[in-house]
């Protein structure tokens, strides 16, 4: 967005000086230069009234502190090397609750644990190879890489051998028919639509690919699969596995690289397919887990709310940086900013990390069990859960009466490219959604996503991927947007 506004501003500096150009060639007085763009609208009255010029400084001396601090990247940085993949029920994730509380507890708010019963699930051993297909040398088979699926339940441990059927959307699946899909394996080769995400719509080839990840074991399962595969939810092909949540199947369930997603389909449209599996995940005992809520309370309301938050959870092939550890951390240093600069907004700003978004919610479900009775008095809810890339503003979920409020918010962020605050027709985030649906105004963190799925869900989202500059800017955001919904005179319009 920020490119737009630039090549747009060079547009008309072209223009402007080919037209003076043209005049002095003719040995005329050159004409008048037009203004670069149409006047700007005078700002509304309720613009003036939420953002007095108090404000405005005070949002401008966030935006430069979080710019020169570290402390959001120190933070994940001790989430992802020192505690490492975080799964809901695991010690590293008890950990890292501990670690966050204590961290919040420093800073001078007041923190308490909010008790999440989650699900626990562990991998196992994760193999298959081609058995069986066209053109095969004797006495040879072909490694497939891949790993299972969130929930997956298990093979034998010997594993299972079955014919491999290919279908390429659920149309497919289902003009197959039970008898010939029954006591096979279903492989999904949804194809993740890099052009999109190139073209800066990498959540929306998310959206359309990721349906096959989350119901595709189901609904093979539903016509006598014993077990499903699909082509891994990613934008680059570096035979890298991506994990995931799915509706549970009761069947093995596992994503493929997208590399061997290509073997497989060349192959079986050759002739006969099979692979032999083996998958072991256990399902345990739920556990429990905990959001951590931390609250810098209000000088004049504190029981209006705003929410600033990013989930603590993670998958276990990684270490959680871009998904999201970073959005915890510049949550936590939206407080931090506020404290440093001795700012203490009208309203209660609340730092949420949420527990178990990647598997299922339950944190989220909590909240709003525990909560929903003052979802009434919360102005706003910030999430961010869209990795750590270059910010570009803000997907937002509310009226067009409180967009046109927050433009001076955006304007304070112009200067880092963050001012775009896009309208979504559904909630920013997933540990929001339930305040989102409530009418709570919600925002997410809209970021660069072009290279985001690369590493999404796999063993390569790592504190490496992130860029400390950027991580800065995501502070800046964070803490300008939830400083000026904290401060400002007026609750947002529902």
């Amino acid at each position: 967005m920020t490119k737009t506004r630039c090549d747009l501003c060079f547009l008309l500096i072209v223009l402007s000086a080919l037209t003076l150009t043209s005049a002095h060639s003719q040995n005329q007085p050159p004409a008048p230069t037009p203004p670069p763009f149409a006047a700007v609208p005078q700002a509304s009255q309720a613009q003036q009234d939420n953002f007095p010029a108090q404000l405005l400084e005070q949002l401008a001396a966030i935006k430069a502190a979080a710019l020169a601090d570290d402390y959001a990247y120190r933070q994940v940085a001790h989430l992802t090397e020192n505690i490492g993949a975080r799964p809901s029920g695991s010690l590293q994730a008890k950990a890292a609750v501990d670690y966050v509380a204590e961290e919040l507890r420093k800073l001078g708010l007041d923190v308490q644990l909010e008790e999440v019963k989650v699900p626990h699930w562990v991998r196992g051993e994760e193999t298959a190879q081609l058995v069986e297909y066209a053109g095969q040398a004797a006495g040879t088979t072909q490694k497939i890489v891949l790993t299972a699926l969130g929930g997956s339940t298990s093979t034998p441990a010997e594993g299972i051998t079955a014919d491999v059927i290919v279908v390429n959307n659920f149309d497919e699946l289902k003009a197959l028919g039970h008898d010939k899909v029954s006591g096979k394996i279903v492989f999904f080769n949804e194809i993740f639509d890099k052009q999109k995400a190139a073209g800066g719509m990498a959540f929306m080839a998310y959206g359309e690919a990721v349906r096959y990840r989350g119901a595709g074991p189901r609904e093979a399962a539903g016509l006598g699969a014993v077990a499903a595969l699909v082509r891994s939810v990613g934008s680059a092909d570096f035979r890298l596995p991506h994990t995931g949540w799915s509706f549970p199947a009761g069947i093995p369930a596992g994503a493929v690289t997208a590399e061997d997603a290509e073997l497989m389909a060349h192959l079986s449209a050759q002739g006969k397919l099979r692979i032999h599996l083996t998958l072991t995940p256990q399902k345990l005992p739920d556990a429990t887990g905990f959001n951590v809520i931390a609250d810098l309370k209000g000088s004049e309301h504190p029981e209006q709310v705003v929410v600033v938050s990013g989930h603590l959870d993670s998958w276990d092939l990684g270490t959680g940086a871009i998904d999201d550890g970073a959005g915890v951390a510049v949550a936590m240093e939206a407080a931090e900013i506020l404290q440093k600069l001795h700012l203490r907004p009208k309203r209660t700003l609340r730092v949420i990390a949420w527990m178990d978004e990647e598997s299922g919610g339950a944190g989220s479900q909590t909240y709003t069990k525990d909560h929903s009775s003052e979802f009434l008095h919360h102005i706003a809810a910030i999430e961010s859960d869209a990795g750590a890339a270059h910010p570009l503003g803000f997907d937002a979920k509310m009226t067009a009466a409180a967009a046109d409020v927050l433009r001076p918010a955006l304007t304070v962020l112009q200067s880092i490219g963050a001012n775009v605050l896009r309208e979504s027709t559904y909630p920013p985030g997933a540990d929001i959604s339930a305040m989102s649906e409530a009418g709570v105004p919600a925002l997410g963190i809209l970021q660069d996503g072009r290279t985001y799925f690369h590493y999404h869900h796999t063993a390569a989202d790592t504190l490496d991927k992130i860029v400390p500059n950027e991580l800065r800017e995501n502070a800046a955001a964070m803490a300008v947007m939830g400083y000026a919904l904290a401060d400002m005179r007026d609750p947002l319009p529902r």
